[in-house]
């Protein structure tokens, strides 16, 4: 086998034997990949604190293809401190890798970790989790193959008089389209078509009105569940967190 040295992020983790874990991370050359990390549930293992879910650094380790390779160290570039203490943030990031994880099993694209890494370290600096959440949703469903249509009518194609959004049509709906899906608001429509072109790296403040967040989650929710088939266990903690709120 041979060593490597590469950038990943830890999605997920499970527990292997009496003391060690297997470790999904999320790496550009090559994907989601399986690293043993042996011994690291011992006290006094020095891979111990590294070899948990939501750890952003340089993994070494002995390559195995087709199989699981084995942990040598890990070089940490971010390990979340601030968004680990904090519960309700602790809820997003896990739904975040979740469907990450999902993502990249149906896309198998190479972009994936910056865009992740990006949206957790905005998290991480205090934004919004919520807005942050429902962009990287969105710019996720491109790499799915089912991108909303932002610019016109998804139905007709036109590109005045947009009134509304459909998740049943598959985005923006003109007035004389529209067919009673329920509300959604200028600013909610305004908001999805910037979520959509907005450089994630970017954005140093987010104010966004609760109840356009609420619009813009509904839309999304309803919108996954048309066209992906995603459904996550984590999504629906996620769910009942932004309702008591």
């Amino acid at each position: 086998m041979k060593i490597v040295d590469v950038k990943g992020l830890v999605l997920s983790e499970t527990n292997y034997s009496d003391s060690s874990k297997i470790l999904n991370v999320l790496t550009n050359e090559y994907g989601l990949i399986g690293i043993m990390s042996k011994g690291c549930r011992n006290l006094k293992s020095k891979l111990r604190g590294s070899s948990r879910k939501l750890i952003y650094g340089t993994f070494h380790f002995y390559y195995k293809d087709n199989g699981l390779s084995t942990l040598i160290s890990i070089d940490i570039i971010n390990d979340y401190h601030k968004t680990i203490m904090n519960l309700e943030n602790v809820i997003y990031a896990s739904y975040l890798l979740d469907l990450t994880r999902q993502v990249e099993r149906q896309s198998k694209n190479n972009n994936l970790l910056s865009l992740i890494t990006c949206a957790l370290e905005k998290i991480e600096l205090g934004l919004n989790p919520n807005v942050i959440t429902n962009i990287l949703e969105l710019k996720y469903l491109d790499f799915l193959g089912v991108s909303p249509i932002v610019t016109g009518c998804a139905v007709c194609g036109k590109t005045s008089n947009i009134i509304s959004l459909s998740p049943t049509a598959g985005g923006f709906i003109c007035k004389d389209c529209y067919q009673n899906e329920g509300y959604y608001s200028e600013k909610a429509i305004k908001l999805l078509q910037m979520y959509y072109y907005v450089d994630l790296e970017k954005i140093t403040k987010i104010e966004i009105n609760p109840k356009i967040n609420m619009e813009i989650n509904k839309f999304l929710e309803d919108y996954y569940d048309r066209y992906t088939g995603i459904y996550l266990t984590s999504k629906k903690m996620l769910k009942n967190v932004i309702e008591l709120k």
